[in-house]
């Protein structure tokens, strides 16, 4: 399996719902880097997986709502904690959309086998969601 990781950072904002959260029950600020990993089974006619400058292209595009905002605020997370998981999923769905709709270009959209979207917190901790991209 052949993969190309790419990533970016956003600053937001949130607070987290439930005493098992401690002091981040209080709104409080992260700075998140996020990386996304597509893999696939074979190269394309290129030699590439997709396209990196696509692929970095399209995670801070998907970012930018995120930017300096508190996640409480935004639809995606209305009804639920606003977790590193979560938002990690949030991100996937919204990357898989946009590779569905071919803006990685080629034939990236019915070849990618997998995507995973890491955010890690710090250096040491880090949470992740990943799921086939079709079927």
């Amino acid at each position: 399996m052949f993969s190309i990781t790419v990533s970016d950072s956003v600053m937001i904002a949130h607070s987290l719902k439930g005493d098992v959260f401690g002091p981040a029950q209080r709104l409080h600020g992260a700075t998140y880097t996020v990386e996304v990993t597509i893999r696939r089974r074979a190269l394309d006619a290129y030699g590439i997986v997709a396209d990196i400058g696509r692929a970095t292209a399209l995670l801070s595009e998907i970012l930018e709502p995120y930017a300096y905002r508190n996640l409480d605020e935004l639809p995606d997370f209305t009804g639920k904690n606003s977790t590193t998981e979560v938002v990690a999923e949030a991100i996937f769905h919204a990357y898989a959309k946009g590779i569905r709709e071919e803006r990685l270009g080629g034939d990236t959209a019915e070849n990618i086998e997998t995507l995973q979207v890491r955010i890690r917190e710090k250096p040491d901790a880090w949470a992740s969601y990943d799921a086939p991209l079709n079927g």
